[in-house]
């Protein structure tokens, strides 16, 4: 028996929810589209948007026949087998191959595409849940446009929704339920963008209480399918790089709310790791005590594990966001790197150069800081050509600015 979203699921453009930038009237997607010269496309975005959907549609505007492959449990044989369809009675009026997860094709399979979607024997709709131009190999990507789906607003997911549930309604024969219409905002709502995922929530709410729902249940039915967080696909780095700048732009509740979309998803390792660079990167020398805290706060919460390893990555994350910030760090590497990658400085002056390799007097001229006052004394570090580079900015906080008076005074 097919599941309510396959029930629903639309047959034209005019009927499918979300992706209006893609899919209204007159938008370059669908003139394409209507006019039947199909490309070979990539579609990337969250799970639960209409690109299986879209794809559908797709074929049948253009009366060819689809195949749907998924790339986590198809072989090249099964790639081969599609391909060879395009010289059968199937394969008159074209295939269209949609291939989902396509990330998951080794270069050698995703080559073996290549073939047919050159001399126009299928047209590929890949599908990914990842940046496509981290995932998939330049070669497809440079025969393909690239087209993004987009989480889909609550609002939207609602349209959805209602016809759905006239559909269990009638199949049930159940009277109508008095809070319908605000079960269906809260799991519109709940859903995270998702419209196939708000599908499900709302079948299983109605079998679990024979149609007569509440909002209580939507809550039973949002835990039993876990909390949405692709850890392998694009929302997984959002959440991070929310996380990261929240921190960076002191803004302690945004970072603990994207902190807790990270934990209750079930990640811990990536996090800890994100919340360590914060430190260095962030905070680093305005604060530098706050590196080896942080350090310690990530080691107890890998030790103990989660749900109580949000405890110190919580104060972790708190006291980043409200410590002072400064990048000078961060900034001073990428200075003194675009250099090196320029080819500057390969020679090291000779009087700085290991003291056992063969180099007659190389360290006659070296002075050694410890036996002069104060431990310094002025002497050329860089090699000859960026001898008089600066790299290191002090920072405007106290930490850095009190480093920044020690040294006047002394190097004066």
């Amino acid at each position: 028996m097919p599941s309510l979203a396959e029930k629903i699921r639309p047959h034209s453009f005019d009927e499918v929810v979300g992706q209006k930038h893609l899919i209204n009237k007159g938008s370059l997607f669908r003139n394409v589209i209507e006019s039947g010269n199909i490309p070979n496309m990539i579609f990337y975005g969250p799970p639960g948007t209409g690109k299986t959907t879209v794809a559908e549609i797709i074929a049948k505007s253009s009366n060819r026949t689809i195949r749907k492959l998924n790339a986590t449990t198809c072989s090249l044989a099964d790639v081969k087998a599609v391909c060879e369809e395009t010289g059968s009675v199937f394969g008159e009026s074209g295939i269209l191959l949609y291939l989902d997860e396509i990330q998951y094709f080794n270069k050698k399979q995703q080559q073996s595409l290549l073939e047919y979607m050159e001399d126009g024997r299928i047209t590929l709709i890949g599908a990914t849940t990842e940046n496509p131009y981290h995932a998939i190999y330049a070669a497809v990507l440079s025969r393909s446009s690239i087209f993004e789906f987009k989480a889909v607003d609550s609002d939207e997911i609602a349209k959805a929704l209602y016809p759905g549930y006239e559909i269990l309604k009638n199949e049930y024969k159940t009277e109508e339920c008095a809070d319908i219409d605000a079960v269906i905002k809260e799991i519109a709502y709940r859903c995270s963008g998702d419209v196939r995922r708000a599908v499900g929530t709302l079948e299983l709410c109605f079998l679990g209480t024979s149609g007569n729902m509440t909002v209580s249940d939507v809550d039973s039915a949002i835990s039993s399918f876990g909390l949405k967080m692709d850890k392998d696909g694009n929302e997984h780095y959002d959440l991070l790089s929310a996380l990261q700048k929240s921190v960076r732009g002191s803004d302690e509740n945004a970072a603990l709310f994207y902190l807790a979309r990270l934990l209750e998803g079930g990640d811990l390792l990536s996090p800890c790791r994100r919340i360590m660079i914060m430190a260095c990167e962030d905070i680093g020398l305005a604060y530098p005590q706050a590196i080896p805290i942080v350090k310690a706060c990530v080691d107890i919460a890998l030790q103990v594990g989660l749900p109580e390893a949000s405890l110190p990555l919580s104060d972790a994350v708190i006291l980043l966001a409200t410590a002072p910030k400064s990048n000078s760090g961060h900034d001073a590497y990428a200075r003194a790197a675009a250099d090196v990658r320029s080819g500057l400085g390969v020679r090291v002056p000779d009087y700085l150069r290991d003291s056992t390799q063969p180099s007659a007097n190389k360290n006659a001229d070296y002075k050694y800081p410890h036996v002069f006052p104060n431990h310094y004394v002025k002497q050329q570090y860089l090699p000859d050509e960026i001898k008089n580079r600066v790299y290191y900015e002090y920072g405007e906080n106290k930490t850095e600015q009190a480093a920044k008076a020690y040294w006047e005074k002394i190097k004066k």
